[in-house]
């Protein structure tokens, strides 16, 4: 009996999962071993791990914090789960960008840059002061110019009005200034510049005021306010503020108005001029946070002060752990905004390595996105090490390398979408081979390298590629034909791609940048699938079409058409619940009256996609629907909101309008993110198809069955940051295979064996 009862707290006990798809889903997950969860794409393993698992797990911490302290967080709805049993404290490493806080940087975020600023105090010569005088987000440290952001900001004014229109006519363009709106009178009526002259006719004083003028009592009719040039008010109002809280619709502004030139006095480095003036061993610690993160490693261990001995043995290991996990190329000072989903993870990966908390569950979200195999082995390490810590380590994963280093596997499905939520096996390794399941019996499946490879029909010429670590190269892509650009993380493969073919005309980039204005998008307006379907249900109705639009006539009054109120939270990130009076459905009552083959607007805005291929058999909604379903997203929800998709998906929504569009020349960034085994190979058959209909496809790439399948290879590196840069190979697959010593063409020559 006793043995019993200490066996059933080494599991984690999952009893009766409903959350999204799961199928009433009942798991044990061993703790202090690793186990990676598998099945396709939309076959319920987030909602297993992170929206069950890892977020009952987070509400049980909150629920400990006092209600005044509770009452600044958002509340966490408990999943849908009969009971969970024996959770730890999770901590979620996912692929999130980190927050676009320009005051965050690699070095803050690893608290790299904070070990080495109290060095700095110590060994600095000449000393200036405590740790703080080398910080650029404290006053003691920031340069006075920038602020501490190493760059100034200047307003491009013809984003902000239209010279050609008078004031009336609503010559400013700024969110918030429509005409007769409060902004508008007070700059429109106060005097200085007539409201109904051209801007172009304004005298150089008016011109000057209008933009310029600082602050100013003045009278307005028999109201007191105080104007203030556009310019000035611009700055104060929209440019103070944190980019990551402004709405969608005043950050694109932004984004457009405001350019940046790096600060003159600081020279982008941030710091005070004293801060600057401080040395170790002739390098300030401006030099140190530019360097290369390997380097810096090697800088570091040349210090050998006794007086700083621990805190440089726990910085060495952060760096040190930076360069293994393959980030050596990124320096400390480098934007944590600019880091890649992949790079983010691993940059958040080594500060909980460096953490001494055990036994707690740390779940990881495909963490070898943007890995070439050579790094994967490095993140597999990496996962080991934090198990062997007396961590519970789970991981959602569909490359077979990291499969096959589990203690567990859990493999969801056997479909997706309602056809998943369901487990087809749980239990060990060599159990998953013999399963019979679609994961074990593509574990070891291979794509073989072509028989025969297309000719080119052109090619593409790019010289003297510079952009970040490219060393002038010069390289032809070849047209009509699947190249594929591989080297390891680092390597330049986006920088040459991105830089030099993405902005060409005719050339559609599908990435897993995020969608703009994503909240109010789903799949079915982002595609324009909605149109057809709202001119379905107008003609079937006798009524007009806007009706049928949640962001035109027919949206819920009471939310806005999204289904969900928001509710903002100063502190905290805002709280969403669902709309009462729709009830979610983002309609109002008289719409949904209306009906098309038995069905309303909203019931099918909740098809699947698959489901809605039977419901549209024919015309233009079923052709959208044929290129979704294309590009392995038959299981994705019409109407769901394009903010809960991961960054393959998203990828591969924009790959179904491009197909629609007609381009020639498609770049694809790393498409097999989040993709099955399985589905990788249907992946292959659409590039194939798009190939010969006679397209050129350029995909960035590490799965090594796209590279096995592509035409011609392009080979960056030979390592990352200063030691990539170089193109060094370029060929058929077979020739990488037999001719080339490339990290690349050793994998791949182990992969097709």
């Amino acid at each position: 009996m006793g043995d019993h009862k200490a066996d059933s707290h080494d599991v984690i006990q999952v009893r009766g999962a409903r959350e999204n798809n799961l199928a009433n889903v009942s798991v044990d997950i061993p703790k202090r071993r690793l186990s990676v969860f598998t099945g396709v794409s939309g076959s319920g393993k987030s909602s297993l791990v992170f929206g069950t698992i890892a977020s009952e797990s987070q509400r049980l911490i909150n629920e400990t914090y006092t209600a005044f302290i509770q009452s600044f967080m958002p509340s966490l709805g408990r999943p849908d789960v009969d009971a969970l049993h024996n959770l730890s404290a999770a901590i979620v490493v996912d692929q999130e960008r980190m927050g676009a806080n320009s005051r965050s940087t690699v070095g803050t975020a690893t608290d790299a840059y904070t070990m080495l600023r109290i060095v700095f105090s110590r060994l600095g010569e000449p000393h200036v002061g405590t740790s703080g005088a080398f910080s650029f987000n404290l006053p003691e440290g920031m340069c006075p110019e920038c602020e501490g952001l190493g760059r100034v900001s200047a307003v491009d004014v013809d984003e902000l009005v239209d010279r050609n229109l008078t004031l009336r006519e609503g010559a400013v363009t700024v969110p918030g200034f429509n005409v007769d709106g409060w902004y508008w009178q007070t700059l429109a009526l106060a005097g200085f510049a007539d409201p109904d002259t051209k801007l172009k006719d304004f005298t150089p004083q008016q011109w000057h005021d209008f933009l310029y003028k600082p602050a100013t009592k003045v009278k307005i009719g028999t109201m007191n306010t105080t104007y203030e040039g556009l310019v000035v008010k611009v700055q104060r109002v929209y440019l103070a503020k944190d980019r990551e809280s402004m709405q969608a619709h005043i950050r694109s502004f932004v984004d457009r108005a405001v350019t940046f030139d790096t600060c003159g006095l600081c020279g982008g480095t941030r710091l005070t001029q004293a801060a600057l003036s401080s040395k170790i061993a002739g390098r300030n610690i401006a030099d140190c946070s530019s360097m290369q993160i390997n380097e810096l490693a090697e800088f570091v261990r040349s210090i050998t002060d006794e007086s700083v001995a621990p805190l440089l043995s726990t910085l060495r290991e952060t760096l040190d752990s930076l360069v293994e996990i393959g980030l050596g190329y990124l320096s400390l000072d480098r934007e944590s905004a600019t880091l890649s989903g992949g790079e983010a993870q691993r940059v958040k990966m080594v500060r909980h390595l460096g953490s001494s908390l055990t036994d707690v569950t740390y779940v990881f979200d495909e963490p070898t996105v943007g890995l070439h195999p050579h790094d994967i082995q490095r993140m597999n390490d990496l996962l080991i090490r934090l198990r062997d810590k007396g961590n519970t380590v789970l991981v959602v994963e569909h490359k077979p390398e990291v499969i096959e280093v589990a203690d567990h596997v859990v493999d969801l499905g056997p479909g997706a979408g309602t056809s998943g939520g369901t487990i087809c096996y749980s239990g060990d390794l060599a159990g998953l081979r013999t399963s019979g399941t679609l994961t074990g019996r593509y574990l070891d499946h291979k794509a073989k390298l072509r028989d025969t490879v297309r000719t080119p029909t052109g090619q593409l010429s790019i010289t003297g590629a510079n952009l970040h670590n490219l060393k002038n190269v010069d390289v032809d892509i070849p047209l009509g034909v699947l190249t594929v650009v591989t080297g390891v993380a680092g390597s330049g493969k986006s920088s040459l791609v991105h830089g030099s073919v993405s902005t060409r005309k005719d050339v559609s980039v599908a990435d897993q940048s995020p969608i703009r204005g994503s909240r109010r998008s789903n799949p079915a307006t982002y595609t324009g699938l909605l149109d057809p379907i709202r001119t379905e249900f107008a003609k079937a109705n006798g009524v007009k079409a806007a009706l049928f639009s949640a962001n035109s006539e027919g949206a819920c009054p009471n939310c806005k058409g999204i289904g969900l109120v928001y509710t903002d939270l100063a502190m905290m990130a805002g709280v969403a619940s669902i709309c009462e009076e729709c009830e979610g459905k983002r309609f109002t009552p008289k719409v949904l009256t209306y009906k098309l083959r038995g069905k309303d607007i909203s019931e099918v805005l909740a098809m699947s996609v698959t489901e809605a291929r039977e419901f549209f058999p024919t015309g233009q909604a079923r052709s959208i629907l044929d290129r979704l379903a294309d590009v392995g997203l038959g299981y994705l929800g019409l109407g769901q909101p394009l903010t809960t998709l991961s960054g393959g998906e998203r990828q591969r929504v924009k790959l179904a309008i491009y197909m629609g569009e007609k381009a020639s020349t498609y770049v694809l960034d790393e498409p097999t993110t989040g993709l099955h085994l399985a589905d990788v190979d249907q992946l292959l058959g659409l590039l194939d198809r798009i190939v010969d209909d006679g397209n050129t496809v350029i995909v960035i790439e590490h799965h090594q069955a796209v590279m096995a399948h592509a035409d011609w290879i392009i080979d960056l590196g030979p390592g990352a940051g200063h030691d990539g840069g170089e193109i060094v190979f370029t060929g058929t697959p077979a020739e990488l295979v037999t001719k080339s010593e490339s990290l690349t063409a050793q994998h791949l020559r182990a992969y097709v064996g």
